[in-house]
């Protein structure tokens, strides 16, 4: 089942005085953009008996994205290694948004940690995560019909009162979209980025469990 939505941007009431009042709102054909929503997989149920929580208060911190995926467009990577953007269409908001939610939604599905919050916790959780956002983009093959789509990040774990640093991992997905169309192409991003985090939440989740262990 495919875990996007997409809606119609609908335009503001100022926004349209604005265009009556100098005439544009009659003479423009462009139709607003389509805004694509990223949402988690279900969660799976676990083996065996359920895993006691583990004590641990964690807040995910707003990812950094490498530039030319910051924003809220869909980027596409072609052959020639030109980066570019679908047109007509848009994430439901700046990529570093969208993934931290993302990631969030992860992390309460799959984790079985005390709390798990954004940015605005970070002071009173023990421990935080930051995520790196080195691809985010659909690639185009020379002989392929369809592009496939590749998500990459770097995670750093780390405790809140010393900065101190618990580890490092990397988590990587490839996801080939069924038809070279948009809507199939968000699916397979969905898909890509769900698997994605869900590989840093098992490692977060394992060495987190370890240094509540260890306390």
């Amino acid at each position: 089942m495919s875990r996007f939505v997409h809606v119609q941007r609908a335009l503001l009431l100022p926004a349209i005085c604005a265009a009556a009042c100098t005439g544009s709102l009659f003479h423009s054909k462009a139709a607003p953009p389509t805004v694509y929503l990223l949402s988690a997989g279900q969660a799976s149920p676990r083996d065996g008996l359920p895993t006691p929580e583990i004590p641990v208060d964690l807040a995910v911190l707003k990812p950094k994205a490498r530039a030319g995926l910051e924003s809220d467009r869909i980027a596409v990577l072609y052959p020639d290694r030109r980066l570019d953007h679908f047109a007509d269409a848009r994430w439901s908001g700046p990529l570093s948004e969208v993934l931290q939610d993302l990631a969030l939604q992860e992390f309460h599905s799959h984790a079985n940690l005390r709390t798990v919050s954004g940015d605005g916790s970070v002071f009173a959780s023990a421990y935080w995560l930051e995520i790196e956002v080195t691809d985010f983009q659909a690639e185009y093959a020379p002989a392929a019909s369809a592009p496939t789509v590749h998500v990459q990040f770097l995670a750093r774990l780390g405790s809140s009162g010393d900065r101190h640093i618990l580890g490092q991992f990397a988590a990587s997905a490839r996801q080939p979209a069924a038809e070279n169309r948009l809507s199939s192409i968000v699916d397979a991003f969905a898909h890509a980025a769900d698997a994605s985090l869900a590989e840093i939440v098992a490692h977060a989740e394992e060495m987190l469990a370890k240094t509540s262990e260890a306390r």
